[in-house]
Formats: structure tokens, C-alpha cells, sequence
């Protein structure tokens, strides 16, 4: 069973920058896409970004555009996101997920289904 494990959340102030980090077990398996989602106290889950494993297109949620980025390591079998200009409604759980399969178009990277493992989350809290 493939593992996912995420690090890097904390406590930060409005305008701080954070970068969350995404480890997989499965050293020979090779996805086909990883992806960030998080979720607000009494919210669903939505998505953040997502990023393509082999062309390495990335795709982004409107709230984080310009200021959150994903990147990948494949040789350290690494995602991360790095989130700049954090505000209070980035607060939230956030969870990596992946698939192995091929996502058929760009809007598909958006939706939790596309998704067949994901980590335990962690939490980021923006706050003064």
C-alpha cells in the first residue's frame, strides 16, 4: 500500500510564507499526477494545486494563484507547496493525494475522485 506523508504546517502570521512537503513510500511508482487539497473547519475539501508528474504542468485554484506554487522532485520522491502572502482564510488541513492514473483534462485535477491516495494531512494555521 502506497504512503503518503506530509510535513511542514505550523502556526504563521497573515503575509508569512510556509512550505509543506509531501513524501511517497513506493519508491518505483511512478504517477501520474500529485495534488494538494485542504479543508477549513466546516468546509469540504478543495482543491489547491496539482501538478503533472511527467510533463510537470501545474494547475492551481483560483484563491491561491500567484501565490502558492507546486513542485516536484522525482528523485527524492517529493512534492511540495510552497505558499507565500498566507492569510487567515488559508487556514485549513492540507492534504496530498495521488493517482496513477491517467488524468483525461485539466479540470479532472480539480476533483477529489481523480484522487486514489492520500496522506493524513497537516495543519496550517494563519493567524496574528
Amino acid at each position: 500500500q502506497v504512503q503518503l506523508v506530509e510535513s511542514g504546517g505550523g502556526l504563521v502570521q497573515p503575509g508569512d510564507s510556509l512550505i509543506l512537503s509531501c513524501t511517497f513510500s513506493e519508491r518505483t511508482f511512478s504517477f501520474e499526477a500529485m495534488a494538494w487539497f485542504r479543508q477549513a473547519p466546516g468546509k469540504e475539501r478543495e482543491f489547491v494545486s496539482a501538478i503533472n508528474w511527467s510533463r510537470g504542468n501545474t494547475y492551481y485554484a483560483d484563491s491561491v494563484k500567484g501565490r502558492f506554487t507546486i513542485s516536484g522532485d522525482k528523485a527524492k520522491n517529493m512534492v511540495y507547496l510552497r505558499m507565500n502572502s498566507l492569510n487567515s482564510e488559508d487556514t485549513a488541513v492540507y492534504y496530498c493525494a495521488a493517482t496513477y492514473y491517467p488524468v483525461p483534462h485539466s479540470d479532472t485535477y480539480r476533483d477529489r475522485g481523480t484522487y486514489h491516495f492520500w496522506g493524513q494531512g497537516t495543519q496550517v494555521t494563519v493567524s496574528s
